[in-house]
Parts: structure tokens; sequence; C-alpha cells
């Protein structure tokens, strides 16, 4: 039944902006919201964010998103909310203002610690978590706080300040300092959590230095949280979801049953099967956990790719070579093929399947001829050889892969949808949704108060947009992804050969 005048509100907080975004009982987008904030890096390989300012920029979002809809805030039924997710902070806890600039998922300070975790705790860090120990998850950059900043130290060890990954930030804020939560999807890229028993792990927590208490409580993902403030929203609203980003875009892509495949190409790219209830465990992939709901929780095998979207940026904002986001694609369409031209962009390392935390971004096979177009094809060519490469393990685990559902803000390039359905040798479905994390967290947020009945009525939601199936013939496919393996070989360790040679990296 179509349930009139009543809407979800989804909260999407990403690494560049917060986002609102209103959904009707259809799953279709009423309206939008959205405002950026600052990214600052102070020093080499070093990415933060300004919690307040997110906080700022999650309120204006709403605001604007409630304005554009013209409805009334008691009309939203229910809030969910979705984040950027090993990124974390920890603030004080009377009066919900934050210590210290929040560490972001991007960030490499912590290598060297993940390093000695890893060569002394990495068999059980992965058994515990699922996780590969990288700087990339929670736990490490959360001991380098209260190791390093001495006001923090003495707030924690007093008992007044609380940590979390930025949707306990937010649900702690929205609440007025009420509730401090976090889910299990979430929890499950701390580094730190159990994700067999669900709950913080006491060996993992002393190992890196984590006192529990100032932990967030780890809940299912589709469930009654607390309601926000009246002061801070004008109504008293149900927060009822709570979600990675990556899990969420699997829920709003409907990849409900295991084998089901989805790749989110934003800032980076995440490519996630559903294994269902299994908890199948990977060499270079990682295991998590997808969601928690009606008391049952399901797994998925992930692939991070770092940087996808963010290669783009870097043409636009770093070597000035595009305009807009939107160029890249005519750009790439300039030049026939790639002309032997590869971009590795391990700007942060590279995450799946290399794993590598000392690799650097490099660009090979430059001739004279060389030039702006050849980047802006090499750029969204990366991400359709980082997708097969994840593809690949994923079907050495046993898991042959048809399709992959695609979405993000770079699945709208016609461009790289073609060539990812031409590099993997499979069909890419893109739905009529794209905002499918926000439309995710949505729909968990909705079936917790039932506004939805079911997942079976939500999976209905989902609709194709658009098909790509592969026209490229096979010895072309294995020859551009040879070059590839080739190109990504000479990336790995090179700040570490660098620094054999006497270079001080954070000099360069």
């Amino acid at each position: 039944m179509m349930k009139k005048g009543k809407y979800v509100l989804s909260l999407d907080e990403g690494t560049t902006s917060a986002r609102a975004i209103i959904f009707d009982y259809s799953g279709n987008i009423v309206a939008l919201g959205r405002s950026g904030f600052e990214q600052y890096y102070p020093n080499p390989g070093w990415v933060e964010h300004d919690p307040r300012e997110i906080l700022n920029a999650q309120r204006r979002a709403i605001k604007e998103a409630v304005k554009r809809s013209e409805i009334e805030i008691d009309q939203i039924e229910s809030i969910g909310i979705t984040n950027q997710r090993e990124t974390v902070v920890i603030w004080d806890k009377k009066s919900g203002n934050p210590l210290h600039n929040a560490i972001v998922w991007q960030d490499r300070r912590t290598s060297d610690y993940v390093d000695e975790l890893n060569s002394e705790y990495g068999d059980l860090i992965k058994f515990k978590t699922g996780l590969i120990p990288d700087s990339y998850f929670s736990g490490p950059k959360i001991r380098w706080l209260i190791e390093n900043e001495e006001k923090i130290e003495g707030k924690v060890e007093s008992g007044e300040a609380l940590c979390g990954t930025i949707d306990s930030y937010l649900i702690y804020r929205l609440t007025g300092g009420e509730v401090h939560v976090s889910d299990y999807s979430n929890a499950s890229r701390t580094m730190l959590f159990d994700i067999r028993e669900l709950k913080w792990d006491e060996d993992l927590l002393d190992i890196q230095g984590v006192p529990e208490d100032i932990l967030p409580e780890p809940r299912e993902s589709s469930e009654v949280y607390g309601y926000t403030d009246d002061d801070i929203l004008g109504a008293e609203i149900p927060i009822s979801s709570s979600v990675g980003d990556q899990q969420a875009a699997l829920f709003g892509q409907a990849c409900y049953e295991p084998g089901m495949v989805k790749n989110t190409c934003g800032t980076g790219s995440f490519i996630l099967m559903n294994t269902g209830e299994k908890l199948q465990e990977s060499e270079n992939l990682l295991t998590t956990v997808a969601w928690g709901l009606d008391g049952k929780i399901e797994y998925a095998l992930e692939g991070s790719v770092f940087i996808a979207g963010a290669g783009v940026d870097w043409l636009k904002n770093s070597l000035e070579i595009i305009d807009q986001p939107s160029d890249v694609e005519p750009l790439a369409r300039s030049i026939a093929s790639n002309q032997g031209v590869y971009l590795v962009p391990a700007f942060v390392g590279l995450g799946a399947p290399y794993w590598d935390q000392y690799a650097r971004g490099i660009i090979t096979g430059i001739t004279r001829d060389t030039g702006r177009g050849h980047l802006a094809r090499a750029s969204l060519e990366a991400i359709g050889y980082f997708t097969r490469d994840v593809l690949e393990e994923m079907e050495r685990e046993g898991t042959p892969v048809e399709e992959i559902r695609v979405d993000g803000g770079v699945a709208q390039n016609e461009f790289l949808m073609q060539f990812l359905a031409d590099i993997t040798d499979g069909r890419v479905l893109r739905p009529k949704v794209l905002e499918t994390t926000a439309q995710g967290a949505a729909y968990l947020s909705g079936l917790a108060v039932d506004f939805w009945d079911n997942q079976r009525e939500v999976a209905e939601l989902w609709r194709k947009d658009s098909e790509y199936e592969p026209v490229m013939d096979d010895d072309k496919r294995e020859s551009l992804y040879g070059g590839w393996k080739k190109a990504v070989e000479k990336s790995l360790g090179w700040r570490k050969e660098l620094e054999s040679v006497g270079l001080d990296w954070e000099e360069i």
C-alpha cells in the first residue's frame, strides 16, 4: 500500500560531502541536499576532516533537502545514516565537541605501526576481524590519537572522552548526546571487532591500546537507536539505521542473494559480494559484516580500491587538465586506445588484492606523443582493471561472477561502464537510482519502523536503467590486462624503494 504523505530521510556522510536525501515509499528520490567540507593534509600521506564541519554540512544538507521537498519535518517517518566507514573521531563526552580532527580512512600515518602489528598478530587479526591489517582501518588511528595527543590521552583516562566512526558521532550529536552506538557493519571495519562473536574483542583492544569504554555499543543495522533532539531538527524523529556506506550500497542494490555483486564507484571503488549467513574467508579480500537485520547477520566479501573518482579529481584539481569531472569522458574518447599508457593511482597505497601500504602512484608507457587524453583514458581504465583484480579473487574463492550492479557518481560515465564490461568479460547493470548508498540506509531505516514490510518488498523496487555487454575480443582483453599487471608490479613498495637509497619520503 502506498504510504502517502510519509517519507524516509537518509543521511549520506561521504568523504568529500554530506548529503541528505528524502525517499518516498517507491524508493524514489523526492529531494536532495548536499554540502561539501574541507579535506586537510597536514603531512604527506595524512588526511583529516574537521568533525564540526561535517556536522554543520550535514545540518545544511538536511535543511536544503526538506526545503526542496516542500514537506514538513514531521512527515519524515525515520532517519537512516550511512557513512565513510573507517574514519574516526574522538570527542568530549559532555560537550560533544571533537578533541582532534577526524583521521580519514585514506590516511597512512599508521603504516609503520601496522607493519609491526601484522608481523606479530596478522593471523589473529585476520581470523577475528576478517580484515587484512592495514592503516586503512580504525583501530590504529584511535591508538595514534591517544598516544600522540596529550589532551585526548587525559580525557580518555578520566572517562571524559568517547570515540567512534562518523555514524556514531552524528548519532551522538543528533540525539543531543543521549545515544552512543554503531552498527555491526561499521564496527567490523575497526580491526577491533570479532565478526563471529559480534562484540569488541578484548585481545585486539589490548594489543592496540584502545579502552572499550570509549567505544560505541554495537547494534543491528536496522533498529531504533534513539530520537533526534527537538532543538536540532525541530522534531523528535527516530534514527533507525546505521550502516557503512558500502554495505548500504549492497543493500540498496538489492543484492540479497549469495553471489550477487555490486561495485560502487565513488571516491574509491568498492566491490562487495553477498555471501549470506556464511562467513567466507579469503586470502586477499576482506570478510566483513554486510548488515544485521531482524536478528540475522549476513556477511560479504569485499575488495576495497582506494582510488576511483579520486583519480578524476586529481586530474581536475592537481593537474588541472579538466575543468569538471564530466570532462574526463570526452577527453578519454579523444584517443582510440591507451597506446600503452597506464596510470596506477596508488596515491595512498594499494588496497585489494595487493594490500601494499608503500605502493605509490605511477604512470608508465609515456612517449613524446602522450597527452591529456591518455591520462584521462588511463584514469578511467584503472577503475576497470582494479575491478577485474577483485573479481578474479572472488572467483578464485569459488563463486563465478556473471554480472555486476554498479552505482556511485562515476557510474554515470558511459565510457567506463562499457570498459568495465569489456575488461571483466561480464554484464554490467546500472540502476535508475544511482544514490544506492543513501537508498540502502533509507530501506534499512524504513524496515525498522514498518515503513516497508520486508526485504522482498524492497527488492521489487530495484529498477534497471542501462545494461552493458562485453564486445572486446579476448586477445585484446588479455593484452590490456597483462600491461596493467606489469604496471602495478612497478608501483609496489615504491616508498620503501626510495628509502632504501637514502631518500627521506617526508622531504620529497
